[in-house]
Formats: C-alpha cells, structure tokens, sequence
C-alpha cells in the first residue's frame, strides 16, 4: 500500500515540477481578488498568442500583462447557432448553440451560487475584432480529468474529492450542459476541480439531463439555488441568456431543489470555502 501511494505521490510530483514553468509564471498573481482578476482580464495587453492544446471550439491561449502581473487566459470567440446539430455518433440536436456567450453566463452564475471558488474567472473582450470570453487560466494547474484517469490517480482526501464533484453535477444539470467531458474539469495541485468550459450549455428544456448525477448537494448551495429568481437572473444574465433559457433554467432549479428536498438531511452537507 505504502509504495502504490509512494508511486502516485511521484506521479503527481512529476507532473507539477514539469508544469512548474506556468505555476511560477503565474505566482505573481495568486493575491489577486476575483475582481482585480476580472479587470485584468479585460485591459491586459497580450504577448503570445497560441492554440490550446485540447478543445474542439478553436480555443487560444493568451498571455497577458499589465506591466506588473504576467498571467495566461483562455479565449473562445465560437458562437455557432445551428437549427439542427448532428454529432459524430449520429444524434442530433434541435436549436443547437455553442457559443462564448454561455461561458460568461455560467461565470454569472456560479457567482450567483456562491461555487465561484470552483470557476476561474471569464470576462467578454474582444479578441481580434470579434467578441470573446476570456478566462483566467487555472493557478497551479497540474492536469486534466483524462490524465488522471489515465494515470489511476485518486485525491488523497476522496471525501473533499467527491463533495466537490457533487457540487458540478448539481451546476451541470442545473445549466444543462451537454459537453462535460473529461478535458474540461481541470485539477490543481491542492486536489481542487476547476469547471471550464460551458460553451454548450443552457438547453431550453426545463428537464433535467441526467437526474442520476444528482447525489448530494451541498447546504450551502442549496439555499442560494431556492434563492434565485427571474429578475435577478435577468438582470445578472441577460446579456447572454435569452428569456426562453432564463425559464427553462428555473425549470431546472425547481427539479433539483424538490428532490433534494424530498431526500432531506442524509444527502447534505457543508462544503468548505477554498481560500
């Protein structure tokens, strides 16, 4: 047992020391609030410009500076609207979207819910003359989903682990994305999960996708969710969410709210703010 866990902890060292390059690049920036990191976000010049090296929606990344802070961000400028989408595997999807615009409504959101602590930032910029979400790039990022997976890696405290993955299952359905997949929940070195990515999301259908990945939810998040409501969403989302999607996401909130008010204490808990 002691050397599986010797062998993973070389692992994820590993990992870390060769990303080290980018934590280091970023360490400059770890004080920053989340506004201060919003702001600079929007007005930092960028220096380099390359693809990402995952993603399917022409993701770049950017690095950034204003002079005294040197930090990277992702940036999806796809807004593509199609009246019937098909996949590889041959489904198809009806008043299909994916757009940059949803990323900025997610990050809305997750405010809104007090789980702004598992998002990095995203602010709309311009990139290249065509509107954009831009997204602060994950401190201290070692990997992905997949490569976790991959390497048979498992969080050395699986009770922090699994209340931070229930706290994304409950957003995803919440929102109704239909592309989490293994590339866009990224891992820090602290065993923290990241939600990038939510380009194809908020679905008019005021079902839920999945209602088994509803597990437990966290008390927390519970009371902000029965707090939500039309004018505030309207007023914070607006600018990305049309009306038709503002109420199929009620719809939603109202779905998850009875059920887990239906399972009552047993399936609660309280997760901690990250600092």
């Amino acid at each position: 047992m002691h050397t599986v866990r010797g062998r993973r902890l070389s692992v994820i060292l590993g990992l870390w020391v060769v990303l080290l390059p980018g934590a280091l690049h970023s360490a400059d920036a770890s004080g920053l609030s989340i506004d201060q990191k919003e702001e600079f976000l929007r007005t930092a010049k960028i220096i380099s410009d390359k693809p990402a090296k995952k993603g399917v929606t022409d993701t770049r990344r950017v690095t950034l500076t204003d002079g005294t802070t040197t930090h990277d961000a992702n940036v999806q400028s796809v807004d593509e609207h199609k009246n019937v989408f098909e996949g590889d595997d041959g489904t198809k999807e009806l008043n299909f979207k994916d757009t940059y615009k949803f990323n900025l409504a997610a990050w809305k959101l997750a405010r809104l819910l007090g789980i702004d602590d598992m998002m990095p930032p995203y602010v709309e910029r311009k990139y290249k003359g065509q509107p954009a979400s831009f997204s602060w790039y994950v401190d201290n990022d070692v990997m992905d989903e997949a490569e976790r997976i991959k390497k048979n890696l498992t969080a050395p405290d699986p009770v922090l682990w699994n209340r931070e993955m229930y706290v994304m299952r409950v957003f995803d359905q919440l929102i109704f994305n239909i592309d989490r997949n293994t590339g866009n929940l990224r891992i820090d070195a602290n065993w923290h999960i990241w939600m990038i990515d939510h380009s194809r999301s908020f679905r008019i259908l005021p079902t839920l996708r999945n209602s088994k990945n509803l597990v437990e939810c966290d008390r927390a998040l519970l009371v902000r969710l029965k707090a939500l409501d039309e004018s505030t969403l309207q007023r914070e989302l607006a600018p990305y969410l049309n009306r038709l999607e503002i109420k199929a996401l009620l719809g939603r909130r109202d779905l998850i709210v009875k059920f887990f008010e239906s399972k009552g204490e047993s399936v609660l808990y309280d997760r901690p703010k990250r600092s």
